[in-house]
């Protein structure tokens, strides 16, 4: 089933995460990956909603979060026209033996070490979430202890915006 990456902008109200979920789980989707924050407007947050789904069944959902009055606009992302992030942090077993290798893994993939005591090593990565599964392809074999993971959060490329004029491909028709 093919991924999408939805950008959904609404009002920045308590219930709306809650209402815009809603919608995926009474069609029976999961949402592999949910990101929420405000914007640059205060009144305003970005969802950043990732889920396997066949278009036509994706069409539907899209239609009725239209017809939720907090959503302001709805645009697709697609993998060539976005960037698109998560953040991990990972503890991994990390003896006196063992830490530099831990330390050279982190190195390489651009992560940093953000805590270091004498039997661990604590990690965060920022990248996509291909660089994330393969750092922790590597890490496994030492052994991770504890590892928490974001959501994917993204954005269109180049001067696009979708609060303000741009050419981004709009889901929503009320304000394309």
């Amino acid at each position: 089933m093919p991924r999408h990456t939805l950008s959904v902008l609404v009002e920045n109200k308590s219930g709306v995460l809650a209402r815009v979920s809603a919608l995926f789980s009474r069609r029976g989707f999961n949402i592999e990956s949910l990101a929420v924050g405000p914007t640059e407007n205060p009144d305003l947050s970005r969802m950043t909603i990732v889920a396997e789904a066949e278009s036509a069944p994706l069409e539907q959902i899209t239609k009725q979060l239209n017809k939720l009055i907090e959503v302001i606009k709805i645009v697709e992302l697609d993998g060539e026209a976005s960037v698109e992030r998560e953040l991990l942090l990972v503890k991994v077993r990390a003896p006196l033996a063992d830490r530099t290798t831990v330390l050279q893994t982190a190195e390489l993939f651009r992560a940093r070490v953000v805590d270091v005591n004498t039997d661990t090593v604590t990690i965060e990565a920022t990248g996509t979430p291909e660089k994330l599964r393969a750092l922790l392809a590597v890490l496994a074999p030492l052994g991770i202890k504890e590892m928490a993971q974001s959501g994917t959060v993204a954005l269109g490329r180049g001067p696009r915006s979708m609060s303000g004029s741009g050419s981004l491909r709009p889901v929503d028709q009320r304000t394309a």
